[in-house]
């Protein structure tokens, strides 16, 4: 019985032996994928925040150009 065990465990590592393989290089894979998506991510949030904050900027400069000059004072 030990002997048939081990002889299909041996077939077994034989046959399956490169898919272990294949299926590790496909997960690591995803991984390094995940972490440029992550990166892209990232960058691309940096990029719209930089973008919101110049047009916030831009909405400041026109309130205050639309808005009257402050009376001088009389003194």
């Amino acid at each position: 019985m030990r002997t048939t065990l081990w002889a299909l465990e041996g077939l077994e590592h034989i046959l399956f032996g490169s898919g272990r393989r294949v299926a590790c290089r496909n997960a690591w894979t995803a991984v390094l994928e995940d972490r440029d998506r992550a990166r892209s991510r990232l960058e691309a949030e940096s990029v719209r925040n930089a973008a919101a904050a110049a047009l916030e900027a831009e909405a400041v400069v026109h309130a205050a150009a639309d808005r009257p000059a402050p009376a001088a004072s009389r003194a």
